[in-house]
C-alpha cells in the first residue's frame, strides 16, 4: 500500500537495492515520466557503488497536462517547461515529502542524498532547494540533512524566483552554499531542452548554490549513457568520500 498526497494520488511500489558493503550512504532514485521505480533499481544496481543503498520509489499514476491529460506514473503535473512555469506546488511538495519520509529512517551516520532523471531530476532539484531553504514550498518544515542531489536531463522547477527566496536567510543562504549537486544535460535533448537544463545550473550558482556543477554532453539526446553514469559515480564516491570500490 503506497502513501497517498494531498490529491488522494497514491505512489507505487518502492524497490531497494541493498548496499554490497559496509553501508555509508543512502539515496533515493527517481524515474522520468511514465517510468517506474524498478527499472531505476536495475540502474542503480548495475552501479560499481557497493557502499550505497538506493531506494527506487514509483510515482503515482495522474493525469498530465503536456500529455493532454494522458494518465501515467508522474511526480506531479508538468505542462510547458518555462522558466516561470505555473509549477504544480501541491505536486512537487506531495513527491518531496514522500520522498524525505523514505529517507527519514536511515542511520544518524549514514549520509544521504536524492537523484533522478527528467522529472525525476525535476523533484531531486527542487527537494534541494527546500533543504536550503529549511521548508516545503507550502511552508512545512523540510526535515532531511542532504548531502548530495543529482539531477540527469531535467530543470529546476521555480528557478526564476530562487535567488530572492535564499537571499532572505542566512541559514538558507549558508545550506545552499554547503550542498553538492551535480547537473548534466545533453546538447541534443529533444524533450527537456539543453537550455534548461543550463538555466537551472546557471540560476541555482546565482541563488548561491556554490557547489552545483553543470556537466554538458555533446550530441546526447534524452537518455542517459554509461559514460554519464561513470561520472556521477566518481562524483558521488568523492563528495560522499566512500571507500570505493575496495
Amino acid at each position: 500500500m503506497g502513501s497517498r498526497n494531498a490529491r488522494g494520488y497514491e505512489f507505487g511500489r518502492t524497490y531497494v537495492v541493498r548496499p554490497k558493503g559496509k553501508h555509508q550512504a543512502t539515496l533515493v532514485w527517481l524515474h522520468g515520466l511514465g517510468d517506474n521505480g524498478s527499472s531505476s533499481s536495475q540502474l542503480m544496481e548495475s552501479l560499481r557503488l557497493p557502499n550505497v543503498k538506493w531506494i527506487c520509489p514509483t510515482a503515482p499514476l495522474r493525469p498530465v497536462s503536456s500529455l493532454g491529460g494522458f494518465t501515467c506514473t508522474a511526480w506531479f503535473d508538468v505542462g510547458e517547461i518555462s522558466e516561470d512555469g505555473h509549477d504544480d506546488l501541491e505536486g512537487l511538495d506531495a513527491s518531496a515529502s514522500h520522498i524525505a519520509n523514505l529517507l527519514s529512517a536511515e542511520p544518524a551516520d549514514v549520509q544521504v542524498g536524492i537523484g533522478g532523471f527528467s522529472m525525476g531530476a525535476a523533484i531531486s532539484l527542487y527537494s534541494a532547494t527546500c533543504y536550503a531553504l529549511g521548508r516545503y514550498g507550502t511552508g512545512h518544515a523540510y526535515p532531511i540533512n542532504l548531502r548530495a542531489v543529482v539531477g540527469l536531463s531535467g530543470w529546476l522547477p521555480g528557478w526564476k524566483s530562487l535567488r530572492g527566496k535564499i537571499e532572505c536567510s542566512y541559514e538558507a543562504a549558508r545550506r545552499a552554499a554547503s550542498l553538492p549537486i551535480i547537473l548534466t544535460h545533453g546538447t541534443s535533448d529533444d524533450v527537456v531542452p539543453y537550455r534548461f537544463g543550463e538555466k537551472s545550473a546557471q540560476s541555482l550558482g546565482m541563488a548561491g548554490f556554490r557547489q552545483a556543477m553543470f556537466k554538458p554532453y555533446e550530441g546526447l539526446g534524452h537518455y542517459t549513457v554509461p559514460k554519464e553514469m561513470d561520472e556521477v559515480v566518481h562524483w558521488l564516491t568523492t563528495r560522499l568520500g566512500l571507500e570505493g570500490s575496495r
